[in-house]
């Protein structure tokens, strides 16, 4: 009964979220302030995160999702009544959206299934907050370099400890953009003292990522989320194993070769650097650095020709992974934009790499609303793109953590 109705709605899928958010704004006029100003990406995210609720029904890993899911919820500051003011917006604009297929079946179903998920995630919360965690971490900025126009690379001291395993992302917040977070890879094992430090690009458009590589400076301070993510370390000692990484990915990579030059000098595995010009290779010096801890880690960069467009640097890496050996007894750390690992981690089943093998985090879609048909002949005519699924958890069984949805 949930899959069929959300079927029939997500066909209508920009409707629904324009009715819900009317409908929540309305009958709450305080939610509002909760909210960023921008509300395109936050409307793709309500979807994708219904979306991946319906595709895991039967999952015995929707639970620990939906406790995650409340626990990164807590620095939205989402109390009990906000969960009832969301849910009941939530069957008014299914009801509006299903038409003739909103029956009192459905409505019972999808008013107890909501009923469960706000059970688990207000669960998540309060585990989280009996054991102490804050709702956020408040960190200074001590350092902020530049690379080239697009980059920089940020250290933070947060004020108080923030515990968190190699290869993990936090949300980050800025008062430069009021009431919105965005997510980026933590880029080395914790350190002596205390600091952190993440890689930014700037997205044409984006608003976060141009205040952090533009205008955020020394002495500002930033709101960090709880860690999250299962970019992770899980090989065993002795265990082969190949990191790829392409633009700031190499930030969660560099995190896992620091923890094993620490934990395992003598590691062996391959690396692969991938950037779309020589001059993005701003993480070169620092992999020379581990390779040099890491005796049997081999290193190989990979641009695009000078001229040529920039994914060539795809092509050449899958070329490169062509020529390597040995891919059944690897482990596989995959880090970079969504099209890139969804490429590379096919590639590498072809490979013969084990699909429980690959791992990555992965990042719901969050673009545009299109126009899609409203009518079953103009569905059947043109069948539009499923943007409120995720593309790279439809990757042959490639391992990860889905990135927490607001």
């Amino acid at each position: 009964m949930l899959r069929s109705t959300f079927a029939v709605v997500e066909r209508r899928a920009e409707h629904a979220v324009t009715f819900f958010y009317s409908h929540l704004f309305w009958h709450n006029p305080a939610v509002r302030e909760l909210f960023p100003a921008d509300m395109r990406p936050q409307r793709d995210r309500l979807f994708a995160a219904l979306t991946h609720v319906v595709d895991h029904l039967e999952d015995p890993s929707l639970a620990g999702y939906l406790g995650r899911l409340g626990r990164d919820h807590r620095k939205f500051l989402a109390s009990p009544a906000l969960y009832a003011a969301v849910g009941a917006s939530l069957l008014a604009a299914f009801a509006h959206a299903a038409g003739p297929a909103w029956t009192l079946e459905a409505e019972k179903a999808w008013t107890e299934a909501y009923g469960h998920v706000t059970e688990l995630m207000l669960a998540g919360a309060d585990e989280s907050s009996g054991s102490g965690e804050p709702a956020w971490w408040d960190a200074d900025v001590v350092r902020h370099e530049r690379f080239g126009e697009d980059l920089a690379v940020l250290t933070l001291r947060p004020r108080r400890p923030l515990p968190f395993l190699p290869g993990q992302y936090v949300s980050v917040s800025s008062l430069r953009v009021p009431r919105v977070w965005r997510t980026y890879s933590l880029a080395d094992a914790p350190r002596a003292d205390g600091t952190v430090e993440l890689h930014v690009s700037r997205i044409r458009g984006g608003a976060m990522s141009t205040a952090l590589v533009e205008a955020t400076g020394p002495g500002e301070t930033l709101r960090l989320s709880a860690p999250g993510g299962g970019l992770v370390a899980r090989t065993e000692p002795g265990g082969l194993r190949t990191y790829i990484c392409a633009g700031t990915g190499w930030a969660p990579v560099r995190a896992l070769l620091s923890e094993a030059a620490e934990a395992e000098p003598e590691l062996k595995g391959r690396l692969f650097v991938v950037a779309r010009a020589k001059e993005y290779l701003y993480g070169r010096r620092e992999a020379e650095r581990l390779k040099e801890r890491l005796g049997g880690l081999s290193v190989t960069y990979i641009t695009s020709a000078p001229g040529h467009r920039k994914d060539q640097a795809t092509e050449r890496l899958l070329q490169a992974l062509r020529a390597c050996v040995h891919w059944p007894a690897h482990d596989v750390y995959l880090a970079g934009p969504p099209g890139f690992l969804t490429e590379v981690a096919e590639a590498l089943v072809e490979l013969g790499t084990d699909p429980d093998r690959i791992h990555h985090d992965t990042l719901s879609p969050v673009g545009p609303f299109g126009i899609r048909p409203n009518t079953a002949a103009e569905r059947l005519l043109g069948p539009p793109p499923p943007l409120w699924h995720n593309p790279e958890a439809r990757a042959p069984r490639a391992r990860g953590e889905a990135f927490p949805t607001a």
